[in-house]
């Protein structure tokens, strides 16, 4: 065999070497925007109507039927009413942190919330990505926040615009 096809080939083995095992880890450094959407679609919290965790106290699927742009995603909602309030006041019915996960912030990183895992504390919407952080948050919110406070500044500027 030629030494230069033999270098290629060592070459590639490595590179698929180290792609298998990196495959297997979490991909918290691929989450870039300042807003969790889906990159494909650009629709925020997987579509889920933020305004209907308040009035109807749970995560609900928007339609396409009833969208808005802004902040750089496309927000659903269930009706007119929930868009048009979401408009109004999007820094109120918003997730906090664009939608990542204020106990993964504290720990300095940012992995998108699950529309699914929330909790509204202080008339604000939190989403999480496991239960364990979702109870972790609810049983004491000022702590994690505290630790957010410090550390969302720094992480947010590492996120695009």
């Amino acid at each position: 065999m030629r030494p230069g096809i033999a270098l290629i080939g060592a070459l590639v083995g490595m590179l698929a070497g180290t792609w298998l095992a990196c495959s297997g880890l979490p991909a918290l450094a691929a989450t870039t925007e300042r807003i969790v959407v889906n990159r494909f679609s650009g629709v925020a919290i997987e579509g889920f109507d933020p305004v209907a965790y308040f009035v109807d106290g749970g995560a609900e699927q928007g339609t396409a039927e009833f969208e808005a742009n802004l902040l750089g995603a496309v927000w659903r909602f269930r009706n007119e009413g929930n868009r048009a309030e979401f408009l109004a006041h999007p820094e109120i019915y918003g997730p906090q942190f664009g939608g990542y996960d204020p106990v993964d912030i504290a720990r300095s990183v940012t992995v998108a919330g699950n529309p699914r895992f929330f909790v509204i504390s202080a008339q604000r919407l939190y989403l999480f990505s496991r239960e364990d952080n979702r109870a972790a948050f609810a049983a004491n919110p000022e702590r994690f926040l505290y630790e957010v406070g410090k550390r969302w500044p720094a992480l947010q500027d590492k996120l695009s615009q």
